[in-house]
């Protein structure tokens, strides 16, 4: 039990380290002056596959908008992305 410890606070720590923090621009119209919500969410979240390729190829593209309204953005963009996992 003792040689286990420390391996248990070691998986805790990284995956603490893991954890989201705050969005402190929600709510926050970007430079265009957008918030997005549940329809772009969505949207974002159906071309995410792709939008992730192109983001490891270019600073300027981004998986997530973080200028959102919050809960009906993370709904809708997990809703989105969720149409990869249920054509399995």
């Amino acid at each position: 039990m003792k040689k286990s410890l420390p391996l248990l606070l070691i998986v805790v720590l990284f995956v603490a380290g893991c954890a989201a923090g705050p969005n402190t621009v929600v709510s926050t119209p970007a430079a265009d002056g957008d918030v997005a919500g549940f329809w772009h969410g969505l949207w974002h979240g159906l071309i995410a596959p792709i939008t992730f390729v192109v983001s490891l190829l270019s600073e300027n593209v981004n998986i997530y908008e973080v200028h959102n309204n919050g809960n009906w953005y993370n709904l809708g963009f997990l809703m989105g992305a969720s149409v990869y996992l249920y054509g399995r």
